[in-house]
């Protein structure tokens, strides 16, 4: 997998390995910006497609290839 940029995140597609209640299919809806400005971006919010759920992550998890993979395939 190509290194992420958590910058280049939004409307990024994610699939999730194991889907849990039909939600299969994620959408990075917005990058969270620390409250410093100097500081690293942690989070991300990314939102079911399927259910318009919305979940708060890091975004390195999005770098573990036995939960997510990249696009929707």
């Amino acid at each position: 997998m190509n290194p992420l940029n958590p910058k280049k995140l939004l409307l990024t597609k994610w699939t999730a390995v194991k889907p849990v209640a039909k939600q299969k299919h994620f959408l990075v809806s917005r990058v969270i910006q620390p409250v410093l400005p100097s500081d690293p971006i942690e989070l991300v919010e990314i939102e079911a497609v399927f259910s318009k759920a919305v979940k708060v992550i890091a975004w390195r998890e999005l770098q573990d290839e036995s939960v997510w993979r990249q696009g929707w395939g």
